[in-house]
């Protein structure tokens, strides 16, 4: 391009005008000398010119210089003052309760904050967020559950732990456990019992003039209760305490959260009470059959008693073996009664009835007996002649206990029961019904006072 310019120049016949125009036409399209050398200094990747500046060297000088010469083993402001741990708990779950080994399960996310003076820095970023990775670098307080039997930390995907550092030394510290704890169940109530169930932790190493723990504002939250496992119980509420306990080795503060949880009665009503309460009814139905259909009234009798034997014992198997008598206990016990006492009702009436009847089948055995005796032994007497004598005696003596209770329409059908001895069987059948009749009023009376009984002590009690 530059030859051909100059050639142009030098050939005088041409106008040097159109050759200036054409050489600031290319000085225009063609790239100069200072952006070509620019184009070879900047990089391929330009992605450092919008993205901000990033702190991560800061960051790390940070975690190095605070990391230099931090011992992990000593507490803060150790042989100057006890170090506050603040806690709280949010609740992710509850449940179940297991009252066979009186323990329940709860889910939650434990949280601690306190101070390290040896922890605060200088920068313009007033908050580390770090992993777990940090947690075994710097000192944790050796907090640990004092009623747990078996605690678990999660691990997957990575462990859930979480640490929190501020400019000014504050640290906050997370993690999620879930814990098998201790419930010790009073049963008096079963099943209409209420329960607090406690979840205690303190220091383990500590004593109160080292470390001293304190709830902060919002100490325990708890989550959404559809999703709890808790199946016979209802979550009433919770409450937080704080308490000092007396050892050998010093004094700690132990810190308290109390679940307070209310039995639901719906499935021992279906399991229970309710069948229960058919089988005593079933046994009064023996009240309505014939006094004499021995069979039918024993074995219905029988039947429900083993019935209410077995309910009994199906009902003790969601329960410890505890030595006191349980509400439900005292409920299955005196079903249990009724049902017994409308079998020995039975029995003892059948009991008096027959050894009456075996007592007069032998009465009149040896009634008989003596007469064909008498019979034998004078022969040359006439029948008729003994027969007006013997049995006149007797009836003046029949007659006589006959009369005296009057229980017939007439005179004369009174004298002719007390001659056959009818009176004292008719006599005997009255009675029975009577008491059977009396029986059919008196159970259902006595067991449903029962019933108003108990279940107002429920309500009140």
């Amino acid at each position: 391009m530059k030859l051909l310019v100059f050639g142009a120049v030098q050939d005088k016949a041409m106008n040097p005008w159109p050759l200036f125009a054409l050489l600031g036409l290319c000085s225009a399209f063609g790239p100069s000398k200072q952006e070509e050398e620019d184009y070879e200094d900047v990089p391929i990747n330009k992605t450092w010119v919008l993205s901000p500046k990033v702190y991560e060297s800061d960051v790390t000088l940070i975690l190095n210089k605070l990391l230099q010469g931090y011992d992990n083993k000593l507490r803060p402001d150790i042989g100057v003052r006890p170090t506050v741990i603040e806690t709280a708990v949010y609740v992710n779950s509850i449940g179940p309760v297991d009252p066979i080994n009186m323990e329940y399960t709860i889910d939650i996310f434990f949280a601690q904050t306190w101070y390290d003076s040896r922890l605060k820095f200088n920068s313009s970023m007033k908050l580390l967020m770090l992993n777990s990775n940090m947690v075994g670098k710097i000192w944790i307080p050796d907090t640990f559950f004092r009623n747990s039997r078996k605690s678990d930390a999660h691990w997957i995907t990575t462990p859930n732990r979480l640490l929190r550092l501020w400019s000014n030394g504050r640290v906050m510290y997370t993690l999620r456990l879930t814990i098998n704890a201790e419930c010790y169940l009073k049963l008096h109530n079963f099943p209409m019992d209420e329960h607090s169930c406690p979840l205690e932790f303190s220091s383990y190493g500590y004593p109160k003039n080292e470390i001293m723990y304190r709830w902060q504002r919002r100490a325990v939250e708890v989550a959404d209760q559809r999703y709890w496992r808790l199946y016979q119980f209802a979550f009433v509420g919770l409450r937080n305490t704080s308490d000092v306990a007396h050892t050998q080795s010093g004094e700690y503060v132990i810190m308290t959260i109390f679940f307070d949880l209310s039995r639901r009665m719906g499935y021992f009503t279906i399991q229970t009470y309710i069948p229960c309460s058919m089988i005593v009814v079933l046994s009064w139905v023996s009240f309505w059959i014939n006094k004499d259909a021995v069979p039918a009234r024993t074995s219905l009798g029988i039947t429900t008693v083993l019935t209410m034997t077995t309910l009994s014992t199906i009902s003790r198997k969601s329960l410890p073996k505890v030595s006191y008598v349980t509400a439900m206990d005292l409920f299955v016990s005196v079903c249990f009664i009724f049902t017994f006492a409308a079998l020995m009702e039975y029995g003892t009436l059948h009991y008096f009835t027959s050894n009456r009847q075996t007592k007069k089948a032998k009465a009149n055995s040896n009634t008989q007996q003596k007469a064909s005796s008498m019979v034998n032994i004078r022969p040359g007497t006439s029948l008729l002649q003994m027969n007006n004598i013997m049995p006149y005696h007797e009836e003046d003596d029949y007659a006589y206990e006959c009369l005296d209770g009057k229980d017939c329409t007439s005179f004369f059908c009174c004298f002719d029961d007390c001659r056959s001895g009818a009176w004292r069987e008719n006599r005997m059948h009255v009675r029975v019904s009577k008491i059977d009749s009396y029986s059919r009023i008196f159970f259902p009376t006595a067991f449903g006072l029962f019933n108003l009984v108990y279940w107002i002590g429920y309500l009140y009690l």
